[in-house]
């Protein structure tokens, strides 16, 4: 047997068929009539190209991709990537094809570009079944419900906020207050059988220490990594949140057990409002144009319960608000359709507790089903006693309060400290552990 046979056998001949499929002998041409704005105009292509598609813009060492954005009869307009710079009229615009990625079991344990090309400096196999970019979601009568209360080794996730199979949640916070270390620690702990994890303008530094630091070998041997740093363009790290969902789509659609974790949603609506004002989309959202909304809505509605046979897709979105500004826009949009968000407070994370949640402005939708009526207890009173002590805090730091005045509030004082070491607890064994240690946090005075 041939060396070049025994390669086809090794990585399947459907694969082989996908690559070669893949090459396209004869492509249609066209050429730049005119640059502004960021944006290319193309005449040549108009009955040929479609909305999203994918075109290669120049020649020689000037390549650069590009993506169809409007469509006329005298021509069309495209976003180059990396903006217009050498560029010139008359250059050639190649027609690639519809904007689509194909995944492939291949892919776990690797670090890809949202086009599907390797950033660990090794080749990748295109899959052989290709997924469009821009998925819709599932027929949402015919999902099943939410399942299970997942492990996810921090005890609050456990007990207080637990996290259950296809559920969606946010997670909001500023930045430096360990949103990426919490992402890092869940992708590590939850019970999952892939991850993927879309890093939207990530700093480049980040991205390897994430990789060979925070995940580690072992927590890569389970994952995928879509990455667009923050210097590329907005078109790759628009399309970068949009790749990781469709990869996590092809793994749930052969029945795995997915979790998504998308860093961040708020630099995905950042990108998608530099591509709509090249458009012509006015900003009315405080800066940021109406598409927004839908744009935010449809990814989310991607992840959840799967059908039938299918997997789940479990996810947790990162938000970054500035100064806790819980009503700004993309904060705004994802409260309303998640099952879940949980607040991540600077002034808890400047007195060194980690995760810094702020259980009080943190809500999981699975409750109560994800718990059993004795646990729900245990939940409401924890919840009620660190309320009781946020009301009652200055005035007890102030002098103000005596003891034996009021014994919630004297149950409150000391039972605070140990619910507090609590939220930041590691858990290295499973919920009912969790739960127990949630019940010795009590006063039993």
């Amino acid at each position: 047997m041939s060396d070049a046979e025994e390669w086809m056998r090794s990585i399947g001949f459907e694969m082989v068929l996908a690559e070669v499929a893949a090459v396209k002998p004869v492509r249609s041409v066209g050429r730049v009539t005119e640059l502004s704005r960021g944006v290319l105009t193309v005449s040549g292509l108009s009955g040929i190209v479609a909305l999203g598609d994918l075109v290669e813009i120049g020649h020689g060492t000037q390549v650069r991709l590009g993506e169809v954005l409007q469509l006329d009869r005298t021509g069309v307009t495209i976003l180059p990537d990396g903006g217009p710079d050498g560029l010139s009229i008359g250059d050639p615009v190649c027609h690639l094809g519809s904007n689509h990625i194909a995944p492939d079991e291949t892919w776990i344990g690797r670090v890809i570009d949202p086009f599907g090309r390797p950033l660990d400096g090794r080749p990748i196999l295109t899959g052989t079944r290709p997924r469009a970019l821009r998925g819709t979601p599932l027929n949402p009568t015919a999902r099943r419900p939410l399942g299970p209360r997942l492990e996810s080794g921090l005890a609050v996730f456990n007990t207080l906020l637990p996290i259950v199979r296809g559920q969606r949640v946010g997670l909001f916070a500023g930045s430096g207050v360990g949103k990426s270390t919490l992402l890092a620690r869940l992708a590590s702990g939850i019970d999952a059988d892939i991850v993927v994890i879309a890093l939207v303008g990530e700093r480049g530094r980040e991205v390897r220490d994430f990789v060979d630091r925070v995940l580690g070998p072992a927590g890569m041997t389970r994952t995928v990594i879509v990455a667009a740093t923050s210097d590329q363009s907005p078109m790759v790290r628009r399309r970068c949140a949009w790749a990781a969902m469709s990869v996590a789509e092809h793994f749930r659609d052969r029945g795995r057990q997915v979790l998504f974790l998308a860093d961040s949603v708020t630099r995905f609506a950042e990108a998608h409002r530099e591509v709509a004002l090249a458009m012509g989309e006015a900003g009315s959202l405080r800066g940021f144009p109406p598409s927004t909304s839908h744009l935010i809505t449809t990814l989310c509605e991607r992840a959840g319960p799967g059908l039938g046979e299918q997997g789940d897709i479990t996810a947790v979105f990162s938000v970054l608000v500035a100064g806790s500004d819980m009503e700004e826009p993309v904060a705004d949009i994802l409260r309303g359709v998640l099952d879940g968000h949980v607040v991540l407070d600077r002034q808890i994370a400047e007195r060194g507790r980690f995760p810094a949640i702020d259980l009080l402005r943190s809500v999981s939708r699975a409750l109560p089903q994800a718990a059993s009526e004795a646990e729900n207890e245990m939940i409401v009173r924890a919840r009620r006693l660190l309320g009781v002590f946020d009301r009652a805090e200055m005035m007890v730091q102030a002098g103000l309060y005596s003891r034996g005045t009021d014994p919630l509030i004297d149950e409150a004082v000391e039972t605070w400290p140990k619910l507090d070491a609590f939220l930041g607890h590691t858990e290295p064994e499973d919920s009912a552990s969790s739960f127990a240690r949630l019940a010795s946090c009590f006063s039993t005075q």
